[in-house]
């Protein structure tokens, strides 16, 4: 399997505790399969260089759990985004990343606003990308490093444009849905 990640700096051995621990899949290295979407999420800094990491993961014997953006998805993000165990025995999870309205969605369904299922309506609206976090040594062991390149300023531009459009549409589909429901 190939994955890129973006980042400032060039990682040839990613250390999976450095994350934060309270991402959508708890503390691991994240990466993408999808080289445009690891190109988009890119950053830039004064005094650094925005790069993207190629990488080829060996997925022979390691435990990959693949999320679908459903109810268990929710829950796992829920939880690892407020810091509960994580109790769940795989190698690599591979699965959606949440959209923003995560927590809001929940807040409005534990108000009593919204039912579950209309809660579950407005976490699948937008785009879904994909990231692939390894969890456990034994995954970032069988992570090989195949290279890494620079990302222009003017690229990080026409990329930084691409989520700003991005994020009106999904605004829209969002307001379009909440208006249904």
């Amino acid at each position: 399997m190939i994955l890129y990640h973006a980042g400032f700096e060039i990682i040839k051995e990613p250390d999976i505790h450095h994350g934060r621990k309270n991402a959508d899949f708890g503390q691991g290295f994240y990466t993408t399969s999808d080289e445009e979407f690891a190109k988009r999420w890119a950053r830039s800094a004064k005094d650094a260089e925005s790069i993207v990491n190629k990488y080829e993961l060996d997925t022979e014997a390691l435990i990959i759990k693949r999320f679908e953006r459903d109810a268990e998805w929710f829950e796992y993000i829920y939880g690892n985004r407020n810091l509960k165990p994580d109790k769940l025995a795989a190698d690599v999870i591979i699965g959606p990343i949440a959209n923003d309205t995560i927590f809001n969605t929940l807040g409005i369904t534990t108000g009593g606003f919204l039912e579950p299922e209309e809660a579950m309506q407005l976490l699948l609206v937008g785009p879904k990308y994909t990231q692939v976090t390894l969890k456990t040594e034994a995954a970032a062991r069988r992570l090989k490093w195949l290279g890494s390149y620079t990302l222009s300023s003017e690229e990080l531009d026409r990329y930084k444009e691409q989520l700003i459009d991005e994020e009106k549409e999904y605004q829209s589909a969002l307001a379009r849905q909440l208006t249904r429901l």
